[in-house]
């Protein structure tokens, strides 16, 4: 009986601990870990982006204009030229003799045009004094004109014959790289010939050729009175994206496709854009000096439409409808649906439900803060 105090008092207090842990508020659910950026106002470009293939602005496939023998190559596959510079020297001894046969010619017919002009001269006079007939001084005037119709020709041939000895080398049209040679020294050419001696292609500058939609044809043709700035951004290895302008933009849209042809110029001054090269093109019409932006990330797509997360100052996230105006690069420029400064979820929205609370990762980053918005 003497001990029968204490336990009791024991039991006592373990009852009482019990009952005040059951009056405990029960748990609430965790918080869910989640990234955020702040809606922010910033310039943004107003760009249309697209898959361009470059191509020269001129091409031309080099051919014979005489028939004869390769004798010399004086370039080699690759190399670039010059306009006018010497590509490929042909036999050129057959055109020049007949050169030198259009020479004689030409100076034979010339002395005997000179002599029956003289002669149809001394003839007019006497036949004015009707010394001789008249029939007598026109038959000597029409020989004198036969003669100089023989040696106008006989002028022709010789240009011909100086062309003829000036094809025999073969000239770049145009300045470029060149391809592939398909002759070599000792080949026989002639003007006949379809496949070219070599295709010459201008690198600088150069064209970039894309599509975009015709749904943006209000937008080009209301910013297109001023130079567009486009820029290229070769594959894997470029040294970066390159800046060139708005150069040519198709008077029609294709029916098929559904697009418009636009085109590119770019100086190209290293070489960096080449000839049947695919590239990542972008149009800048114009810079929107005070969009309201946000993570590309942070916007969601339901079947109600797009909206995002905002995070509420007790801490609690709220879905909120937006309106996205169009996306650049990493940014969705917002037209409706949030505030400047508003907190958006960019990471974890998917673990979150309306007014779930939320426990954010890292602090907010913005342009104003010496970042970029994530």
């Amino acid at each position: 009986m003497a001990h029968s105090v204490p336990v009791r008092t024991a039991v006592l207090v373990v009852a009482a601990a019990a009952l005040a842990c059951s009056r405990r508020p029960p748990a609430g659910p965790p918080r869910v870990a989640v990234t955020v950026a702040r809606a922010e106002r910033r310039p943004v470009p107003y760009q249309l982006g697209a898959t361009g293939t470059v191509e020269p602005i001129r091409g031309v496939g080099v051919l014979p204009r005489v028939e004869g023998t390769v004798l010399r190559v004086r370039f080699n596959e690759g190399d670039e030229v010059v306009a006018g510079q010497a590509l490929f020297q042909v036999d050129a001894r057959p055109y020049e003799a007949t050169l030198l046969q259009a020479e004689a010619t030409l100076s034979r017919d010339q002395v005997q045009w000179d002599n029956a002009a003289r002669d149809a001269a001394r003839y007019r006079d006497l036949a004015a004094n009707n010394t001789v007939t008249q029939e007598d001084y026109q038959q000597k005037q029409a020989t004198a004109d036969a003669l100089a119709a023989t040696v106008r020709a006989d002028s022709a041939a010789l240009v011909s014959a100086q062309l003829n000895v000036e094809y025999a080398t073969i000239r770049a049209p145009i300045g470029g790289r060149t391809g592939s040679l398909t002759v070599r020294e000792g080949a026989l050419v002639r003007p006949s010939d379809p496949t070219p001696l070599v295709t010459i292609n201008q690198l600088r500058p150069i064209l970039v050729r894309f599509a975009v939609p015709s749904s943006n044809l209000p937008a080009l043709r209301r910013y297109a009175d001023h130079p567009l700035p486009v820029r290229a951004r070769p594959g894997a290895g470029g040294a970066g994206p390159l800046d060139g302008v708005l150069a040519f933009m198709d008077n029609h849209v294709d029916s098929i496709t559904g697009t418009v042809l636009l085109k590119g110029r770019f100086a190209n001054a290293d070489g960096q854009l080449w000839p049947g090269e695919f590239v990542d093109v972008t149009l800048i019409l114009a810079v929107e000096a005070d969009a309201l932006v946000v993570p590309a990330q942070a916007v969601l797509t339901s079947q109600q439409g797009t909206y995002v997360f905002i995070v509420n100052g007790d801490g609690s996230a709220t879905q909120q409808s937006v309106t996205v105006a169009r996306t650049v690069d990493s940014l969705a420029v917002i037209a409706d649906g949030v505030v400047p400064g508003a907190l958006v979820v960019t990471d974890g929205q998917l673990r979150l439900t309306p007014n779930a609370h939320v426990d954010i990762r890292g602090a907010p980053r913005s342009e104003s803060a010496g970042g970029s918005i994530r």
